[in-house]
């Protein structure tokens, strides 16, 4: 049920705003680089990420729903995709030691520890961009998403609390991670500031050599 939820509204916000056009730009991929996306689901952003990298780079898809890793597995398979490759397995344990680049659109908000998640991604790599839920935007889309993350309750983890509530700390916890790890942050909001993308570039603290 999970997967099927997640995979729908993954397709619904593929476009939505501009939002994950944006996302791939933020990332600054060169021809050749590896980018690894974090909570990938059923690869709504495969195509625009194997864009960016061209043919000799390489995108590769974590997500912890083997539901989710087969649609995207079907997906590269119909397109003859060799340069994509997809892992099952938890986004805040990565399976990857090193990474050019990485992405994670509208997961951080399943964390229970966000700034634990989003702090181990910039150990991996020198850009890391996150969009996520900034609720408190405009009234009609709140409600919308509040309805949604209700109707969705063990998906968001909300309990009996406010879902919005617990969105915007969890994204502020991620934006913190960033800000407090990359030397370089920036930020662009999207859908009437509903949707807020960050992107870390560098590094901070001890990672500066």
């Amino acid at each position: 049920m999970r997967a099927r939820v997640y995979d729908w509204f993954a397709r619904a916000t593929a476009s939505v705003g501009g939002v994950r056009a944006g996302c791939v730009r933020a990332l600054d991929l060169d021809p050749g680089d590896t980018v690894v996306e974090f909570g990938c689901g059923p690869g709504v952003n495969v195509p625009a990420l194997r864009e960016a990298v061209g043919p000799t780079g390489h995108v590769v898809g974590v997500d912890i729903t083997g539901a989710m890793l087969d649609r995207a597995r079907g997906m590269t398979e119909r397109r003859g995709w060799e340069n994509v490759s997809f892992v099952q397995a938890d986004a805040t344990d990565p399976p990857i030691r090193s990474a050019d680049a990485v992405l994670a659109t509208f997961v951080t908000s399943l964390f229970p520890d966000p700034y634990a998640a989003v702090s181990g991604w910039c150990e991996l790599a020198d850009s890391v961009v996150i969009a996520a839920f900034a609720p408190r935007g405009s009234r009609p889309a709140n409600a919308a998403l509040s309805a949604f993350a209700r109707l969705n309750g063990r998906l968001f983890d909300a309990g009996g609390g406010d879902p919005l509530d617990q969105l915007d700390a969890r994204t502020a916890a991620a934006q913190r991670a960033l800000a407090d790890t990359a030397e370089t942050v920036t930020e662009e909001r999207y859908l009437f500031g509903t949707i807020t993308m960050c992107a870390g570039y560098g590094c901070a603290g001890d990672r500066c050599g």
